[in-house]
């Protein structure tokens, strides 16, 4: 794979290349690897099909013209298009290319800041923003990839400098520059005081001396003349002096302008775009309103209606959640549902570059649900002892710990909320500056092991014979790690790098999960929870956006689980979560869009597809639903799964079919109660709304790593009621963090500057490894904590605290 040569910039300019050179880049499973050009600047990796510097192509006289009338406009989108930080996928191309136009357009461009960097072998490198876009590189020597990571690497340390001091000018704009813009404003309304006074002195000294001056050109008399020179000496020394002065006050002022002028220019610029965001964000209210209003309205005077009528109703904008997944009672008193189930893509492919086109293929599933009243006894069974675990976990018996069942109720703090959310509008989640006032005394790591709560569901699951039935039941339990949700609005605690969480439930609820933050850029972190016949591991970065009126938070990793008797193995991503009301009302949450459990190993083509309908005032479905369906390999759907998930969650297995073979109307036995939720505290709402087992997470126990959450000063002074020092502390571990980074970053250029490799930062209980039935590298548990736990061997594990 030779010919692949590598050449650095040595020039400071901000617009040449890092780096540059031929590597194989992987197409897909037809063409393998194929040549690329590869050019690293400005915080991004592109790659071309012939060489290419990486320059934005200078129009011609002839495509100046054009693009003056118009017709060039696209052609430019299409050369510019990787220099558009982000926009290049909203580009229409145009069709009309020759070879060598195509050959030296930018194939394929990711982001530095944010993505994982990482090894395969010898030859090969891996670069993933987090699931949405994946670069599998291959160099031709082990020498040449060291020497694409370690740019790679320090091109990241650089790009995230770049962005968190722009981020900290932004801070400094929004929330400490008040204060010093008013000293600023008073500094300058003083030194034009100066001015002005210096400017009248000098008017008068200017006056004072042009009137000798003038009596000298009318007298003639040398007597007389040399009286008048020593005053108009004496008078051009005033006036020279106030000149002086003048200058000095001048200089002073233009000096205070320059420096804080830039800042001056970004304040208003600041305050002009959140008056636009917030004009915006009040017109859209509005509509809003006026839409909601009307639509009550209609909704509350209509008269009974005819059938006609009633599908002109079905349009209705507020019924979009019917149309996939609602459901409406039919003459038989059944409930009948669709849903629009993903059979698979097509790609549309026109050469071996990795930007294909997908389609995706979907067929619809009718299901008539039967109102039986008859549970079976399988499920009246697991919920009993459902009911019975939760209390052994609050009554321990003798020989096993007791543990507490509430935390110290919140204090009530007042807080300016949209003093800080104002300057948070468009940012990331994980970079928002938040004080303590708006998070639980929770970490993420700790919020994640919630999601085990039921695990019961998976003891129940690991007993079937039938994976269709098991995936019905797993399809519950990741249900149910929602349940917490509805009522839980405050943010957890970011978990620093290298931070872990334990959690060791072995002896009343039959499991335990070791956590740790893996990554910072992106925040990603790895999870490995093992039970009586079950181990499950998930690895949870997101995407997040604040809007203004909602947050948004998309999750972008998957999680798995295994069965120890069959073999049998799941993997699914979680649904999208918003949290509504952030500026004006009271705060809620919401699940939605469509989880697809897809079987792995012996249950390949075993799938569940499940819809989570988003909330809706006007439907005539319960809300907070969740409905789908569990397919065999064969496309046939052969259970049921139905409920809510804040509450319950049914399946039931369909007993026949009375459609067609081409529309199929699945008709389902009776139903077995899945999941039900225990309910919460009597006063749970003093204290952030914590279910049982959320009260525990934060307890203190001996014998943790030093980088456990429960360790965590400013997490556990919030809980303690102490949030000034909660909030002081917080700011101190963030400084530290960042300490740490720069040092490592300080280590990274000095070992590219001496030309010898650079080890990045690599987790202590987790480790990167390529998937067996994949490309896709993901963080496997490496088995060694509990045993460092038992030994009490924490020698490796950093100061983060």
């Amino acid at each position: 794979m030779g010919d692949g040569v590598n050449s650095k910039s040595n020039s400071s300019s901000q617009n040449e290349p890092v780096m540059k050179g031929w590597l194989f880049k992987w197409t897909n499973y037809l063409k393998g690897y194929q040549r690329r050009w590869f050019v690293l600047q400005n915080g991004h990796l592109s790659y071309y099909r012939a060489e290419n510097n990486g320059g934005v192509p200078a129009l011609t006289m002839r495509r100046r013209r054009k693009f003056r009338q118009g017709t060039g406009l696209r052609r430019f989108c299409w050369y510019a298009a990787p220099y558009l930080d982000g926009a290049a996928s909203l580009i229409q191309y145009p069709r009309c290319r020759n070879q060598a136009e195509m050959a030296h357009t930018c194939r394929g461009s990711i982001s530095l800041h944010g993505a994982l960097i990482y090894s395969v072998d010898t030859c090969t490198f891996v670069i993933s923003n987090g699931g949405t876009q994946t670069f599998h590189i291959k160099a031709s020597t082990e020498v040449e990839r060291q020497q694409w990571v370690t740019a790679l690497e320090l091109a990241k340390a650089k790009a995230i400098r770049n962005m968190e001091s722009e981020e900290d000018d932004e801070e400094a704009d929004a929330n400490g520059v008040p204060e010093d813009l008013s000293g600023v404003v008073r500094k300058l309304e003083s030194q034009l005081n100066d001015l002005q006074t210096c400017s009248d002195m000098l008017a008068k000294h200017w006056k004072n001396l042009t009137k000798p001056l003038s009596e000298m050109e009318t007298n003639a008399d040398p007597e007389a003349l040399q009286g008048r020179m020593k005053e108009v000496c004496e008078r051009a020394t005033l006036f020279r002096i106030s000149t002086n002065a003048m200058i000095n006050s001048c200089g002073e002022y233009l000096k205070t302008a320059q420096n804080h002028g830039h800042k001056l220019v970004r304040a208003l610029q600041h305050e002009k775009e959140q008056r636009a965001r917030l004009q915006e964000m009040v017109e859209t209210l509005a509509q809003q309103h006026s839409k909601l209003e009307q639509a009550a309205n209609a909704h509350t005077q209509r008269p009974a209606i005819s059938a006609s009528e009633n599908e002109d109703e079905d349009d209705n904008e507020f019924y979009d959640a019917l149309a996939e997944g609602g459901g409406t009672p039919n003459q038989h008193g059944d409930d009948l549902f669709t849903l629009n189930i993903r059979t698979g893509h097509r790609r549309n492919s026109s050469d071996s570059s990795s930007e294909t086109e997908e389609t995706r293929e979907t067929k619809q599933v009718v299901v008539v649900t039967g109102k039986h009243t008859n549970i079976s006894r399988t499920g009246t069974e697991r919920s009993t002892d459902t009911n019975e675990n939760s209390t052994a976990a609050t009554n321990s018996t003798a020989g096993k710990r007791q543990r507490r069942t509430r935390v110290p109720d919140k204090p009530n703090y007042p807080l300016n909320l949209w003093s800080i959310m104002k300057n948070c509008i468009g940012k990331d989640l994980s970079k928002i500056p938040m004080p303590v006032n708006f998070s639980e005394p929770l970490s993420m790591l700790q919020r994640l092991t919630e999601d085990y709560e039921y695990a019961d569901i998976l003891d129940h699951a690991a007993k079937c014979t039938d994976p269709c039935e098991q995936l019905a039941y797993v399809a519950a339990f990741t249900i149910s790690s929602y349940s917490t949700t509805s009522s839980r609005t405050g943010k957890p605690f970011n978990p620093l790098l290298g931070e872990t969480y334990e959690c060791d439930r072995t002896e009343d609820l039959g499991w335990r999960a070791i956590n740790e933050q893996v990554s910072h850029h992106p925040p990603m972190v790895a999870q490995f929870c093992e039970g009586r016949q079950w181990k499950c591991w998930q690895e949870f970065t997101m995407t997040s956006k604040f809007r203004g009126k909602y947050l948004q938070v998309i999750p972008l990793g998957m999680a798995h689980v295994e069965f120890g008797d069959s073999g049998n193995r799941y993997s699914w991503r979680k649904v999208t979560t918003t949290v509504h009301n952030i500026i004006v009302g009271k705060l809620w949450v919401d699940q939605h869009g469509d989880m697809e459990i897809t079987g792995k190993g012996s249950v390949a083509g075993v799938k569940c597809h499940l819809k989570y309908i988003p909330y809706s005032y006007f439907t005539r479905d319960s809300q907070r639903r969740v409905k789908g369906v569990v397919m065999d390999p064969s496309g046939s759907v052969k259970w049921v799964i139905n409920g809510t998930w804040d509450d319950q969650v049914e399946i039931s297995p369909v007993s026949g079919n009375t459609g067609t073979a081409s529309n199929p109307v699945y008709e389902t036995g009776a139903s077995v109660l899945a999941w039900k939720r225990h309910s919460p505290p009597a006063d749970s709402e003093k204290f952030y709304n914590f279910t049982l087992l959320a009260a525990q997470l934060n307890e203190p126990e001996e014998g943790v790593a030093p980088t456990d959450s429960r360790l965590r000063p400013d997490q556990r002074l919030m809980e303690e009621g102490n949030w000034d020092d909660a909030n002081k502390e917080k700011i101190r571990l963030e400084e530290k963090q960042r300490a740490v980074r720069r040092q490592r970053e300080r280590e990274a250029e000095q070992a590219a500057a001496e030309g010898r490799p650079y080890q990045p930062y690599k987790p202590l209980w987790f480790e990167q490894t390529k998937e067996d039935d994949s490309d896709v590298i993901h963080h496997v548990y490496k088995g060694t904590y509990w045993e460092a736990k038992e030994k009490q061997d924490w020698s490796q594990c950093p100061d983060i605290f």
